[in-house]
């Protein structure tokens, strides 16, 4: 009876292991397939919500794979003229973290800077959801249950950030990688 006890404890200790490494697979995963867009540029379109008042509305949206190295990547978001953000994705110890880094001008940090969450363990290769974390919760007002969510289609030419918040959608943009000139 006891060496089945401990036979079993160990295949749930195997099991355990095994999901773990299977969701920090996908999100390293997906990290490669954002990594794999590096250089690429891409064009956007607020398609939620449709209000003409959103700060986004009616102005030209990019997305830039401008840096990448094997544990982080930068993506300037430019929202018409304003180059002030900046998505970190970042490869942690713990699992896919990203940040929205938001600077001024002369660039010098915003107030409101370097919030954001950690990949959830339900994403996949080309899609994961990033739940936000104490410091957010802090910072942000009313933004403890945000949930921001990229995805790339598998082609590779559409990009999608989604955010909600109190698991209500609050923006989308769908972007296209720009075509070689």
């Amino acid at each position: 009876m006891k060496s089945f006890l401990t036979t079993a404890a160990f295949a749930s200790l195997l099991g355990l292991l095994s999901a773990a490494a299977q969701a920090q697979d996908a999100r390293d995963q997906f990290f490669a397939t954002l990594k794999s867009l590096c250089g690429q540029q891409f064009d956007g379109v607020l398609v939620y919500p449709k209000d003409p008042q959103h700060d986004f509305a009616g102005k030209r949206l990019q997305a830039d794979f401008a840096a990448c190295s094997d544990r982080q990547i930068k993506v300037p978001f430019q929202v018409g003229e304003d180059k002030s953000r900046t998505w970190i994705i970042s490869r942690t110890p713990t699992g896919l973290a990203l940040q929205h880094d938001h600077r001024h001008a002369d660039g010098t940090p915003d107030a409101v800077t370097m919030y954001g969450g950690m990949a959830s363990t339900t994403g996949s290769a080309l899609s994961q959801s990033f739940l936000a974390d104490d410091y957010t919760a802090r910072l942000v007002k009313g933004a403890a249950t945000n949930v921001w969510t990229i995805s790339v289609s598998a082609d590779g030419t559409t990009l999608t950030y989604h955010l909600e918040r109190d698991a209500q959608p609050r923006a989308t943009v769908v972007f296209k990688r720009r075509s070689a000139a």
